[in-house]
């Protein structure tokens, strides 16, 4: 299954579902597949996933073909970063 990031100030973000629900779950949106990150939560879904890759580099422990989450996320943190920036809201699953 592939999940849908839309916002009216970027391009569609398409990514799979196990790395789609990774993300969601470290920004407090476990289990959603439709829904909704108004203007006001996009800062806190941002330093949520910065804190994260923070976490996963001080910890070292990737298996050998596993994508970093720094890599993984960037694509999501852009968006987040852009739509904040336009005050504009980020939606999936609709």
């Amino acid at each position: 299954m592939l999940y849908k990031f839309k916002s009216k100030a970027t391009g569609d973000l398409i990514m799979l579902e196990p790395d789609a629900k990774r993300l969601l779950k470290i920004m407090g949106r476990e289990d959603q597949v439709k829904g909704i990150f108004v203007v006001d939560q996009l800062s806190a879904a941002m330093a949520a996933l910065e804190s994260a890759i923070e976490q996963e580099e001080a910890q070292g422990k990737l298996e050998p073909k596993q994508v970093p989450l720094r890599n993984r996320s960037q694509p999501m943190l852009k968006m987040l970063k852009t739509c904040l920036d336009k005050s504009v809201d980020v939606v999936w699953g609709v």
